[in-house]
């Protein structure tokens, strides 16, 4: 079974709640609730991941110093099993904006489950919520 690498992200704002941002129709798994984040290419390492991909989905910046890891998802879907270190941010620069057509979302962790996830992204909850 192919491994597949993502990094994803809790950006965490001044009030404690939690970014979500909702997939947008035409991609798998459209319609669910997910943390920030993509892919890790070749070569890359998941911070360097994870900046590019703030700022190409979100347009903000940030450094590695400023993600923290964690924890970390590993699921199997049918195509692949998926593996995604959880990092946690509290600075950025800049105002997240929808740059990909995706719905975003300011969540406090006590509502987190109210958002449908890819089943991936579940067992990420119960972490963040007693972690914040």
């Amino acid at each position: 079974m192919r491994l597949l690498l993502v990094a994803a992200v809790a950006l965490i704002d001044a009030d404690g709640r939690v970014l979500l941002a909702q997939r947008p129709p035409g991609k798998s798994l459209a319609g669910l609730w997910e943390f920030p984040g993509g892919k890790v290419e070749p070569g890359e390492v998941p911070e360097a991941a994870l900046i590019r991909e703030l700022q190409e989905e979100l347009g903000i910046d940030t450094q590695a110093a400023c993600l923290a890891p964690l924890t970390f998802a590993s699921h199997s879907y049918p195509e692949f099993h998926l593996l995604m270190p959880l990092f946690a941010c509290r600075r950025w620069k800049g105002t997240p904006q929808p740059r990909e057509g995706q719905q975003l979302a300011w969540v406090a962790p006590a509502r987190l489950r109210d958002y449908p996830m890819p089943p991936a992204d579940l067992p990420l909850i119960p972490i963040l919520r007693d972690w914040l």
